[in-house]
Parts: C-alpha cells; structure tokens; sequence
C-alpha cells in the first residue's frame, strides 16, 4: 500500500467524452442486445414489441442481439482499461469523476432485460411464494402456481432459497406492488441491488482512504468494474446489497462506530448469511492494533450481540426464513460449476477413478473434494482471524471472502465481487492488481458465451463460435497499444495503489 496519488484536476467534461461515453456506448449496446437474449418472462408485453420480435423471432435478430451484447461488453472492456491506464501512467480521474461515469454507464442497463442470470425472477417467485403464507427458506417455487411463466430458472425450483428475512421482506414487498408484473418485478429487484451498488460507490473510496489507499484505484477496480455492470446492475444480483453494507460496516469501524458496523453486518447476513463471515474482522477493528487476546474477545462478544440483536430483530418481523443456514449450504452446492476450482479439481480426479474403475462415477470423488475445499477454506479463516494483528482488519476480510470463493464448492462470476471491492480498498500491489485485471478479462470473455437465454448451462456449437470470437476480440483490446499492455502485463508501471 502506499499513500493517495494526487489526483490531476481535469474537467469533468473530459473524462465523460474520453471514456465515459464509449463505455455508455458498450452498455447502450448490451441493453439493445438483452431485448433479443435477455431473460424475459413468458407473461411479460414485452414479447409482443415489434423491435424485441424480430430481434428473438428469427436466427438472424438472435444473432444480431448476441453480437450487440459482445460488442458492447468489448467496449465497456476497453473503456473501462483506458481509465486504468490513465489512473496509472497520469494519475488523473477524481472519484467524484470516475463515480458520475458510473452512473452513466448504468442508466442504459437499469430498464433493460436481465442477462448472465435470471435470478432476478426467482427473487420474485420467492416473494409471491411468501406472500401466500409459505417460508420460501423451507419450500421451492415450484409449488407456485405459474412459477415457470414468471420466469424462475427450473434448476432451482425443488430447492428452497438461501437468502435471509431481509431480503425475504424486500420480495415480499415487491411482489406485492408488481404483481402480476413479472418484468416490473424484476425492475423494481435490480433498483434494490442498486442501492448496494451506490454504498460501494460512495464508501470504497472512503474505506480505501482510511487505509491510506489510492481512491480512485479502489474505485476504478472494485466498483467500476464491468464485472458490477453485468452482475450487480445487468443480473441485479443481492449480492450487491450485501456486500454494500459490509462496504459501509467496514468503514464505520475505522469511524469507531464498530457496534454500528457490527449491526450492518448482522443486516448484510440477513440478506446473504455468508455476509456474517465480515464479522470477526469487525471486532478486530474495534480490539484495536495490538489488543491482547482478553481486548479481542471482549470485542467479538459486544459485536456479535450487535449482530445478533440485528438478526434476530428482522427473524421477529419477517416471521420466516428460519430454514436459511441449512438452504444457504445446501441449496447453492447442489450444482457444479466449473469456476470452482475444487469442482475442476474433484471432476478429473474422479474421471481418472472411473475411468480407471475405481469409483463408479465421479461425484463421489467430487463431494470429497469439496469437503475438503470447504475445511480448508475455514481453516484459513480460522487463522485469518486469530493472526490478525498481521494485516489491517479490512485486508483480512477480503482475503476470507476470497477464501471462500476459491475453496468453496460453487463459484457463479458475481462471487468474486464479494471480495474484489475489499481487495480493491485494502490496496494492490502491481502484480494483485494485475491479476485483478486478468481475472475480471477472463469472467467478460465467460459472460460473453453465458449471455444468450439459448446458452443456459449447455454449451453447443455456437456457444463455441462465440467464446472463439469472444476470445478474439478481448485479446484484440487488451493488446491494441502499449498502455493496455502496460497494464495487463505489468512492464513499465509507474504507480502503485
């Protein structure tokens, strides 16, 4: 880490025409290409549009639609590298600059149709499925009458949602005002993972200058980020939500308002409980540098009652979702994902073992990895937690956060941006924030392929073509000059953040 670069005072006007509006451009092309491949669902108007029926009526608007979302994430890309290599070679773009891009870059995305994902239909079905008096943490959308018409994906319709009362009382709500609207809903939906996506906008870069951390590199890596573009606003994910208020209980205890942090972090698990695994490195920060063991636990025991007064508070109002801790374990791993490096792992070992006639198949071999990847990933939180006098309380968090994602047993893209906006506050050295870079290029070229409705989790011929011509034009972009070289590659680099 070093201390803030001074930021080189430029107009506003100049960094919106130089990169924000290329990359409002690249969004503006992703929403136009989401009427043709976006998740819709099968009651919504909007499937009677002229412009959205020939965009998903014949081969050709299929893949007009799909060649707008690539294109346009190929400029967003871009756009969003040339603001790196100017943060780094010049120095320049204030946050106050860098977050009105942001702004711009979503308001094409906020009406369009859901890509990457359609959880967002889910998050619905759930909360009619709760308005009807059922627990949605106990019983699966499939008994909801029309559940497919709404839009809910069928691979989670036996199993019951692993998300808190809070985010249960929030698709209650909606569900209640947009019904029979499936599409409304899922407007409504992302506008609530907005308001997590406008908390990471505004505390990163007061959390990284706690840290004595370059703030508009935070910002530039964990909040304008493509990655928050397609998952958080585009698959209006409730991660944002949740990783919003960890962003903010985070920077209250630098403010020392740990108690006040400790209770937004109960919020953030009542949304998404892994948001509790935040908690233990907010008693860190309220023990203080070099507290004794008697300071620590003192203080893990006054912010875990914080905490747990929070939850239990919203557990009294929602009157539901008391299945969540074992739907938030089961529910999630119960698909296999080849972002997962344990899964990666536990699949070619266990086709060595069949194949060799050992096992009978490779799920086995599979569960046992990811057990293993899971006592791992607690065992390094374990000694994150009891080893932390050695780093800043923020920097331990996003390292468990990445712990989890890494060693977990299923990672959807969105899961890095649990971690990625601490990373990013906490400080890169060059060869982190290179990896950052390598790692958001490599999930664009994956949300590239995953972006069409057709694609689902089967990859086919054309699925092929598209990661080819995926891979083409991202390698094209991140090699066009020598200051996204510079970047990426690392030769040359002048700052730190």
């Amino acid at each position: 880490m070093t201390q803030p670069a001074t930021a080189v005072a430029l107009h506003p006007a100049h960094l919106l025409l130089r990169h924000g509006l290329p990359g409002f451009v690249g969004t503006s092309c992703i929403a136009v290409g989401a009427l043709g491949v976006g998740w819709l669902p099968g009651t919504t108007e909007l499937l009677t549009n002229p412009i959205v029926d020939a965009l998903r009526g014949s081969t050709s608007g299929t893949l007009m639609a799909r060649s707008l979302v690539l294109i346009g994430l190929a400029v967003l890309l871009q756009a969003w590298l040339l603001i790196g290599t100017d943060l780094i070679h010049d120095g320049a773009w204030p946050v106050r600059q860098l977050q009105w891009v942001l702004l711009l870059w979503i308001v094409p995305l906020v009406l369009a149709p859901p890509l990457f994902s359609r959880d967002v239909y889910s998050y619905y079905a759930q909360g009619r499925l709760f308005e009807s008096g059922a627990d949605p943490t106990t019983t699966g959308v499939g008994s909801l009458p029309g559940w497919f018409d709404i839009g809910a994906d069928p691979m989670w319709t036996e199993s019951p949602t692993p998300y808190g009362p809070s985010f249960l009382l929030i698709e209650r709500a909606v569900a209640s005002i947009a019904h029979p609207n499936a599409y409304l809903a899922g407007i409504m939906l992302r506008l609530a993972s907005l308001v997590g996506v406008a908390l990471l906008a505004v505390f990163v870069p007061k959390l990284a200058r706690a840290y004595g951390v370059d703030e508009s590199t935070a910002v530039w890596i964990g909040v304008l980020n493509p990655l928050v573009l397609m998952h958080f606003v585009s698959g209006a994910h409730n991660d944002a939500i949740m990783i919003g208020l960890i962003v903010l209980a985070l920077w209250l205890g630098t403010c020392q308002q740990c108690l006040w942090g400790a209770a937004l972090v109960g919020l953030a698990a009542s949304i998404k409980p892994i948001g509790l695994l935040a908690l233990p490195f907010i008693g860190l920060q309220y023990a203080g540098v070099g507290a004794g063991w008697g300071r620590r636990i003192r203080a893990w025991l006054l912010t875990g009652l914080a905490a747990g007064a929070v939850i239990a508070c919203v557990f009294l109002v929602a009157d539901a979702g008391y299945g969540v801790i074992q739907a938030a374990f089961g529910t999630p791993g119960s698909v296999l994902t080849w972002l997962s490096p344990t899964t990666v792992v536990g699949q070619a070992t266990g086709g060595i073992s069949t194949a060799i006639g050992l096992t009978p198949d490779a799920y086995g071999v599979i569960n046992i990895v990811h057990t293993l990847g899971t006592v791992a990933a607690l065992g390094v939180i374990v000694w994150l937690i009891v080893t932390g006098d050695r780093r800043t309380p923020l920097r331990g968090a996003a390292l468990a956060f990445g712990a989890i994602v890494v060693l977990g047993p299923v990672v959807h893209p969105w899961y890095l941006l649990w971690a990625l906006p601490l990373f990013a506050a906490s400080g890169l050295r060059l060869s982190e924030r290179r990896a950052a870079v390598i790692i958001t290029i490599i999930l664009i070229v994956h949300g590239m392929v995953e972006s069409s409705t057709a694609a689902d989790n089967v990859w086919d011929v054309s699925d092929l073509i598209a990661f080819l011509i995926a891979l083409a034009i991202v390698l094209i972009i991140c090699l066009a000059s020598p200051r996204e070289r510079t970047l990426i590659l690392g030769a040359g680099s002048r700052r730190r953040a």
